[in-house]
């Protein structure tokens, strides 16, 4: 497996992305995540977006950060925040969200941030196993979702 810097807008992250959103709406009935984002998001040294291939250049996982700091919706200043992890269906149970995530982990820590947060939901079970095997806690809700029943955050110290 290969992991590259993409941009958000890249056509392997497009791709993987409307993957990603059509499995929200099969878990939650719904037509995705629609948190605000923006290509700039991801740009460093303010964000990432990772993109891991196999062997013969498909994309396979994908996962990003991006800058939080204060900003009324339960952000910390100091904060990244972790979007759009996905591994496709074939290549899951594999360890490369894990692979992906520490690539991520490892970004942000050295831009400078001081912890780690994400939103997942309750529908996602095996999202919350790799984040809490992991060493994520869950914190107090925050973004786009806070005060959605079914949201569930994790925070941790970089």
């Amino acid at each position: 497996m290969h992991i590259r810097r993409v941009s958000f807008d890249h056509p392997d992250a497009v791709k993987l992305n409307d993957q990603v959103q059509a499995e929200y709406g099969v878990r939650y009935g719904d037509g995705g995540d629609a948190t605000p984002m923006d290509a700039a998001d991801f740009e460093p040294p303010k964000g990432l977006y990772l993109i891991a291939y196999d062997e013969t250049g498909v994309p396979v996982a994908s996962g990003g950060w991006r800058t939080q700091d204060e900003n009324g919706e339960g952000n910390r200043d100091g904060d990244a925040e972790i979007k759009r992890m996905y591994v496709v269906e074939q290549m899951r149970g594999r360890g490369l969200a894990r692979r992906v995530l520490a690539a991520l982990e490892e970004d942000a820590r050295a831009a400078g941030r001081r912890r780690m947060v994400l939103e997942t939901g309750s529908k996602q079970p095996e999202a919350v196993a790799l984040y809490t095997s992991s060493g994520y806690e869950p914190c107090e809700k925050f973004g786009y979702y806070r005060f959605h029943e079914l949201s569930l955050c994790y925070a941790k110290a970089l």
